[in-house]
């Protein structure tokens, strides 16, 4: 009896520790894709050359704004103890995306969209940080922020707290927290003293200088005429997922077309659909 005891407790145990560790992958592999798709996070957080991101330096600090609130360089996100973020906790992680706070208690730059974030599912937040403790350290120093006036986190419209799980079986919904996590109108609407007006949400104008020379943000708002609202869902799909647009021009980083090629075709379509109900600007 003792003996079939031990081993009942033994193979829970196995079970259990199997059960976590696939609990884990199943996080990790979760949070790459969301890292790695709609997030685009190495859009901003990998150097860049001309031709994208420089090979073997992802997530180790990116692109430089310099704009009338501030002036800084996307941070190292990599697991170097240094110059990136692998001193910081779980807790640290979390509280820098749902609140823009550093561990230092500094507030992010707005430029960072974390008003963007307080949307993300539980589940969701815990796969981004499981997927960022897997990036190899990397030391690259950036430079410090330049704060030149206070940072006031603005939350997006719609993104005030966290999704469920059970959200996602509306299409439009979904569709709405993707685009959301993917900050689509952080880089859409224009940008007013380190604010956006919401009331001209999508309606572009955004102007990003890099090594591709200067990219200006479309509107892509329902309107026929100034927006994508006579696109086909063919036509803004190609545009999200190949970076070519209606009339076959091909689109400037730092549009993430790279990025969203390994979205799932049905996350796409359900981007669209929201997309579809985004009031007209002209």
């Amino acid at each position: 009896m003792i003996r079939t005891g031990l081993m009942a407790m033994a193979l829970g145990a196995a079970l259990i520790t199997t059960a976590h560790a696939e609990s884990k992958a199943s996080l990790v592999k979760r949070g790459d894709y969301l890292v790695n798709t709609i997030m685009t996070c190495g859009n901003c957080h990998s150097p860049k050359g001309p031709k994208g991101d420089i090979p073997g330096k992802h997530f180790s600090g990116g692109l430089t704004w310099d704009e009338p609130p501030f002036k800084v360089t996307a941070p190292n996100i990599t697991q170097d103890k240094e110059t990136g973020i692998g001193k910081w906790s779980d807790a640290d992680i979390k509280k820098l995306l749902r609140q823009g706070i550093k561990p230092n208690g500094t507030p992010i730059a707005t430029v960072m969209p974390t008003g963007f974030y307080d949307i993300i599912t539980e589940r969701d937040l815990n796969a981004i940080v499981a997927y960022l403790r897997t990036l190899k350290p990397i030391k690259n120093k950036v430079p410090d922020p330049v704060y030149k006036m206070p940072q006031v986190r603005q939350i997006f419209p719609g993104a005030e707290k966290p999704y469920t799980e059970a959200m996602f079986k509306d299409h439009v919904k979904h569709g709405f927290y993707l685009a959301t996590i993917g900050h689509c109108m952080e880089c859409h609407t224009p940008m007013v003293k380190g604010q956006h007006p919401w009331d001209k949400m999508g309606a572009g104008g955004f102007e990003f200088p890099g090594p591709w020379g200067v990219s200006v943000s479309r509107n892509i708002t329902s309107s026929k005429t100034k927006g994508i609202g006579s696109w086909t869902k063919a036509q803004i799909k190609r545009a999200i997922t190949t970076g070519v647009d209606k009339d076959g021009h091909h689109l400037k980083p730092p549009m993430g077309f790279g990025y969203y090629a390994h979205l799932k075709s049905s996350d796409v379509d359900d981007i669209i659909a929201w997309l579809r109900t985004v009031p007209a600007q002209e």
